[in-house]
C-alpha cells in the first residue's frame, strides 16, 4: 500500500557503515507466538567511525552485552580480532539501535557484526504473523506463519539497515515444525533435525540475489502442492507452483494457465528473464487485512483471488517481482512513481491479453474523472490524507500513459526494457527512470533533442493540479493560439501562485478532414509557457479535437465555433461512428466542466449533450449522471429546477425504454446503465417509475406488520418520499420510531437518509427537525442528529429548509448545542456551507449579524460560508439566466 509508504518519518541511517551481506537464522515458535534468532551482518566502513547504527523495532528484544563485532582479515577474509563494544542503546523514539565502540574503525575496513534477537509473532499481516485457516479435508483450523516486511517491517523481525537503497545478499535458516514445510526467497538447500528444538526441522536455502529487506520473506505452513507443476511452453518462465487447501486439479490446472498466461505476456513485454527457476504461489483461504504479499520469488495470496475472472491485481503483483523488487526504489519517495509504473504496465498488460474485459471500457476515464474534480479544488484533499496518495499514483499514472503517447509505444517499451536491464539487483530513483525514456525518444527521435522527459515529467509532477488547454482559431489564416492556466471548477479561482504553475504539454490534435484517431504522433509541445501559435488548420468549416482519447490528463476548451461544429458533427450518425467512444466522452466531460468552471457558455456545454439522445455507450453515458447531480442541486430557483428535471426525462427517458427489462445474463454494464437512468428518472419525477414505487409503497403501507418486513425496492423509497404524500413519508418516519432493535441497523441509516434526503417539500423535513433535534423523542440518537444534518446539506431544499429552522429556533438550538461543539459546527456548516443564491446571501448575512457575537466555534464556519456564497451567487447569476433560456428553448422543441 503506498499510502502507508508515505506516511513512513525520515528515520534514516547515517552512510558511515553500510551492509555486504547478511547470514539470518530465525527459530520460530507458532504456539507462543514468539521467535528467536541470530544475525551475522558483514559490514564495511565507508568512513572513519566509532558507532555503528541499525533499524531494531521497539518489539524487537536485543540484549547490547550478547552483540560482538569482529574484524576481517582483507587477506583471506577471516574473522581475525574482537573490537570492543563499551554499550548498545535505542535512539530516542526511534527503531534504530546504535553500538557504541572503543575504537574508531576506519574508512575501507569490513566487520562481522553478530546479533541474537528475540521477537513476537502478531494476528495482523504484518512483520511475521500467524494466521488460521479451515483444512478442507479435516475441517479442522490449520495455523501457519508468513510475512509481510514492506514497507519498513524487516525490523520487527531482525535487526537489520532496513532501508530499500541497501540491496546486499542473504544466506537465511529456518527452523519449523517437521509436520509443516516452509517456503522461502530462493530454492531449499538442505535440512537437519534442529541442534536445540525437539521435534523441529532446519532448512538452509540457498544464497539470494542482492536485495533490499522489504523483499525477503517466508512462509511455514501446511499448504500441499499436489499437482504436477505446469510446464511452461517456454524454458524461460520459471515453473508455477501453487501451494494450496485442496484446490482441485481442474481449478489448480486453470489457474495455472492463467498465471502462466499473465507471466509471459509480462516477460515479452519487458523482454528480459527473472533469474527464477521456479515460482511459488502460496493460496491462503482467509489471508488476513491484504489481498497479495509480494516477496521474491513467491506470492502470498488470498485463496479467492484466484478465482477472480480478472486478472489486473496478479499482473500488478508479478510485474512487481521485476519493478519493485528486482529493481528497486532507493528510498520511499520514489514509491509512488514505482507503483504507478506497475499500475500502467498491468493495464496494457490486461488490455494485451483480453482487450481490458475488467476495466468494461472505463479505463483511464474512472482514475482520470476523480482527478479532474479533485485537482481543480481550492484545497485539493484537504480532508482525506490517504486519498491523497491513492490520487497521486494515479496521477503519476497518467503521466506516464500521456508520455507512451508522446514518444511512441515502440520507444517507450524499449526505454522501460533499457531502464529495468540497467537497473536489475540495484536501486533506483525517479529521475532514472525519466532520464532513460528521454534517451531513448532522443535516440529514436520521437522528441527533439533538446526536449528532457525528466523536464516534462517534473512539470506534471512537482504540481499537484492540472492545466486547462484553451485552443482560439483564427479561421481567416487558418492558425490557432494554444493557451495552458491552471483549471480550477471550485470558486473562488484564487489559489496562489497560480501564474507560475506551468507544465510541458503534448498538443495531439485530429482535423475533421482526417479523422484518423490511430495516429496520436502527430503533435506539438506547449512547453512551459503560456501560450504558443501553430498553424496547419482546416479550414473555416472544419472542426478540430485536441488531446482525443484523452493521451493528456487536462480538459481543452475551445471557441465557440469549433464547439458548435462538434455538437452538430456528433448529432449525425457518421459523426458518432467516426468519433471513438473515449473521445466523445471526453467532449461531453470537458464542455460540462469547463462550463461549471465559468470559462465556457452553458449553453454550449448543453448543447453538447443533444447527440445523447441517439447515444447507448455506457462509457459516454458514464459522465452525464455526474453532471446533472450536479447541477440539479445546485438549482435552488424552483422554476429553473422543475425545467431541469423535464429536461432530465426528455434525455433519460428513450435510454431506458431501449435498455428495456433487465435479462439473466447481460452484460455488468447495461444492468448498472439501467438503475443509474432508472434512479435519475425517478429523482426527476418520471411518471411510471413514481407510480411503480408507490404501487409497492402501497404493500408495505397495508401490511399486517410493517417493521418486520419491507418489500419495497431501496430503489424505489426515494420516489415515493420525494413526490409521495405527507401521508406516505409519515409511514417511514414511523418505522424509525418501531424500528427493532433486532433489525439491521443499516437499514434504519438507510431509511432515515431517505426521509432527510428525498423529500422536495419543505414542511416534511421540518417536522423531522422539530421532532428529531427539538423534540423529546429519544428513539433519536445524537449520531441520528449529525446524520439528519449532514444530510440535509446535499438537496438545496434540505439546507434551505435547515437554515429557516436555525434562524427561526436560534435560541433554544443555542442552549442545546453551543456547548456540543461537533454538532453545533455541523449545524451551521449543513445550514449555510451550500447556499449559492442572493437570496440565501441575505438570509446568512441576517443570521450572522444578528447572533455574530453567538457562534462561538462555528464562527469561522459561517464567515466562510459568507464569503463563499458570494462566489457561488456570481456564478448563478451568470448562469441561471443562460441554463433558463436553454432549457425553455429546448422543451419547446420537446
Amino acid at each position: 500500500d503506498v499510502s502507508t509508504f508515505n506516511v513512513i518519518t525520515e528515520d534514516r541511517l547515517p552512510k558511515e557503515v553500510i551492509p555486504l551481506s547478511y547470514e539470518i537464522q530465525i527459530d520460530p515458535d507458532i504456539e507462543a507466538k514468539t521467535f528467536n534468532g541470530n544475525v551475522e551482518i558483514h559490514l564495511k566502513w565507508v568512513s572513519d567511525s566509532k558507532k555503528v547504527y541499525f533499524h531494531a523495532h521497539l518489539d524487537l528484544l536485543i540484549d547490547h552485552r550478547k552483540i560482538k563485532l569482529t574484524k576481517i582479515n582483507s587477506s583471506n577474509m577471516s574473522e581475525n580480532e574482537n573490537v570492543t563494544i563499551l554499550r548498545g542503546s535505542r535512539l530516542p523514539r526511534k527503531p534504530i539501535f546504535v553500538i557504541y565502540l572503543k575504537e574508531i574503525i576506519h574508512k575501507g575496513s569490513e566487520c562481522v557484526l553478530k546479533i541474537p534477537f528475540e521477537g513476537y509473532i502478531v494476528e495482523t499481516a504484518e512483520a511475521l504473523f500467524r494466521g488460521y485457516y479451515t483444512n478442507s479435508s479435516s475441517l479442522e483450523g490449520e495455523a501457519y506463519l508468513a510475512t509481510n516486511l514492506k514497507p519498513n517491517n524487516a525490523r520487527r523481525v531482525f535487526p537489520c539497515f532496513d532501508e530499500p537503497g541497501f540491496k546486499v545478499p542473504f544466506t537465511v535458516s529456518i527452523a519449523r515444525p517437521k509436520e509443516y514445510i516452509t517456503g522461502f526467497n530462493t530454492p531449499l538447500n538442505r535440512t537437519i533435525q534442529h541442534p536445540l528444538l525437539s521435534g523441529y526441522l532446519l532448512d538452509f536455502f540457498d544464497k539470494t540475489p542482492p536485495m533490499s529487506t522489504h523483499t525477503i520473506g517466508f512462509v511455514i505452513s501446511k499448504l500441499e502442492m499436489r499437482d504436477e507443476a505446469r510446464i511452461p511452453d517456454s524454458q524461460t518462465i520459471p515453473t508455477i507452483h501453487i501451494w494450496s487447501n485442496n484446490i482441485s486439479s481442474d481449478s489448480l490446472e486453470d489457474i495455472q494457465t492463467k498465471i502462466s498466461n499473465i507471466y509471459t505476456t509480462i516477460q515479452q513485454f519487458v523482454n528480459v528473464s527473472l533469474p527464477l527457476a521456479t515460482f511459488d504461489i502460496y493460496a491462503i483461504p482467509d489471508l488476513p487485512t491484504v489481498n497479495c504479499i509480494s516477496n521474491w520469488g513467491f506470492l502470498v495470496v488470498r485463496e479467492s483471488e484466484l478465482f477472480k475472472k480478472g486478472i489486473f491485481t496478479i499482473a500488478k503483483e508479478l510485474i512487481y517481482q521485476w519493478i519493485g523488487i528486482w529493481i528497486t526504489p532507493e528510498w520511499w519517495s520514489d514509491a509512488n512513481v514505482n507503483k504507478a509504473l506497475i499500475s500502467f504496465l498491468a493495464s496494457e498488460i490486461v488490455i494485451d491479453i483480453d482487450g481490458g474485459e475488467e476495466f468494461n471500457g472505463k479505463y483511464p476515464m474512472t482514475i482520470l474523472y476523480s482527478l479532474y474534480y479533485e485537482l481543480s479544488k481550492r484545497y485539493p484533499y484537504s480532508r482525506i490524507t490517504g486519498m491523497k496518495q491513492e490520487s497521486n499514483s494515479f496521477h503519476i499514472e497518467l503521466v506516464i500513459r500521456m508520455l507512451k503517447y508522446a514518444i511512441g509505444e515502440s520507444t517507450f517499451k524499449k526505454g522501460i526494457q533499457s531502464f529495468i536491464s540497467d537497473y536489475k539487483y540495484k536501486s533506483f530513483r525517479s529521475q532514472d527512470l525519466w532520464n532513460i525514456l528521454s534517451k531513448q525518444a532522443i535516440e529514436d527521435k520521437t522528441i527533439n533533442s533538446d526536449f528532457s522527459i525528466l523536464d516534462i515529467a517534473e512539470s506534471w509532477l512537482n504540481i499537484s493540479r492540472l492545466p486547462l488547454v484553451t485552443i482560439n482559431r483564427d479561421y481567416k489564416s487558418e492558425t490557432a493560439t494554444v493557451h495552458q492556466k491552471l483549471y480550477l471548477r471550485e470558486r473562488p479561482h484564487d489559489v496562489p501562485d497560480q501564474d507560475q504553475m506551468l507544465w510541458w504539454i503534448p498538443i495531439t490534435y485530429i482535423r475533421q478532414d482526417n479523422l484518423n484517431f490511430s495516429n496520436y504522433n502527430s503533435y506539438v509541445w506547449l512547453p512551459k509557457t503560456k501560450q504558443i501559435h501553430i498553424s496547419n488548420m482546416p479550414d473555416k468549416n472544419q472542426f478540430i479535437i485536441v488531446n482525443p482519447e484523452e493521451i493528456g490528463p487536462f480538459p481543452v476548451n475551445y471557441d465557440e465555433p469549433n464547439w458548435n461544429m462538434l455538437s452538430n458533427y456528433l448529432n449525425t450518425e457518421i459523426g458518432r461512428e467516426n468519433i471513438p467512444v473515449h473521445t466523445r466522452a471526453k467532449l461531453l466531460h470537458d464542455a460540462w466542466n469547463i462550463a461549471y468552471a465559468g470559462d465556457l457558455s452553458f449553453s454550449v456545454a448543453l448543447d453538447m449533450t443533444l447527440f445523447m439522445k441517439n447515444e447507448r455507450n455506457h462509457i459516454v453515458w458514464n459522465p452525464v449522471f455526474t453532471f446533472l447531480d450536479q447541477i440539479g442541486r445546485r438549482i435552488d430557483i424552483s422554476s429553473v429546477h422543475k425545467k431541469f428535471e423535464l429536461y432530465t426525462i426528455a434525455l433519460l427517458a428513450p435510454l431506458y425504454e431501449d435498455l428495456g427489462s433487465e435479462n439473466e445474463n447481460e452484460d455488468a454494464w447495461k444492468t448498472d446503465l439501467r438503475k443509474l437512468t432508472k434512479t435519475f428518472l425517478c429523482r426527476a419525477g418520471y411518471l411510471p417509475c413514481i407510480k411503480a414505487a408507490q404501487s409497492e409503497f402501497e404493500i408495505w403501507l397495508h401490511s399486517s406488520n410493517p417493521d418486520s418486513e419491507n418489500p419495497v425496492q431501496r430503489e424505489y423509497i426515494c420516489p415515493v418520499f420525494r413526490w409521495g404524500s405527507m401521508k406516505e413519508w409519515i409511514f417511514g418516519l414511523e418505522r424509525i420510531n418501531q424500528f427493532s432493535k433486532l433489525g439491521l441497523q443499516s437499514d434504519r441509516t438507510f431509511l432515515l437518509k431517505m426521509l432527510a434526503k428525498c423529500p422536495s417539500q419543505p414542511e416534511k423535513i421540518h417536522h423531522l427537525l422539530e421532532l428529531a433535534i427539538l423534540g423529546s423523542n429519544s428513539n433519536f440518537t445524537e449520531s441520528d442528529k449529525i446524520l439528519i444534518v449532514n444530510t440535509l446539506s446535499t438537496e438545496s431544499v434540505g439546507y434551505t429548509t435547515l437554515l429557516h429552522f436555525v434562524s427561526d429556533n436560534w435560541d433554544t438550538l443555542y442552549q442545546m448545542f453551543h456547548n456540543k461543539t461537533n454538532t453545533w459546527d455541523k449545524l451551521i456548516s449543513s445550514a449555510t456551507g451550500k447556499i449559492s443564491t442572493d437570496d440565501g446571501y441575505e438570509m446568512v448575512m441576517a443570521l450572522y449579524t444578528k447572533h455574530k457575537d453567538e457562534f462561538g466555534s462555528a464562527k469561522h464556519i459561517i464567515e466562510r460560508s459568507l464569503h463563499n456564497i458570494k462566489e457561488e451567487a456570481l456564478w448563478s447569476r451568470q448562469n441561471f439566466p443562460v441554463i433558463e433560456k436553454w432549457l425553455d428553448c429546448f422543451l419547446s422543441k420537446a
